[in-house]
């Protein structure tokens, strides 16, 4: 149980929660603040994630926790569908694209930046057309 889910007077703790914050035009990356650190947070839509592997299996649960993130203060949401552990089983582009897409439409609809983990371009571009604004590629 995270500790959001445990405070209370924290935020919304089950799915589905409301919109928490007003929502913003289609976020861009050129519209963030530059004169403070900004925070990702980080959401594995996996089975397999070596920090958070499984906690997250629908679309429900992992955007209650993307929103949760969002109400403590992240800036950016990270959508990752394919685990990058050590001996992690290939996921398919389409695969990919099953676990995460649905994630990002609904974190865009309520106003959040979305960036997209991927190596796989089809992916990433899936992931712009829905709305993500950032493309995080750990390949390189």
């Amino acid at each position: 149980m995270d500790s959001l889910a445990a405070a209370p007077g924290t935020g919304p703790a089950t799915s589905p929660l409301p919109i928490l914050r007003k929502p913003r035009p289609a976020a861009r990356f050129a519209d963030l603040p530059a004169d403070r650190t900004l925070v990702m947070g980080i959401l594995n839509v996996t089975p397999d994630s070596f920090s958070d592997g499984g906690k997250h299996p629908t679309a429900d649960t992992a955007i209650a926790h993307a929103l949760r993130m969002l109400y403590a203060g992240a800036d950016i949401i990270d959508v990752g569908g394919e685990s990058t552990r050590p001996g992690a089983e290939p996921v398919s582009p389409e695969e990919e694209q099953r676990r995460v897409l649905p994630v990002i439409q609904a974190l865009v609809k309520a106003g959040a930046l979305v960036s997209i983990d991927t190596t796989h371009a089809s992916t990433a571009a899936a992931a712009v057309e829905a709305g993500a604004a950032i493309i995080n590629d750990v390949s390189g």
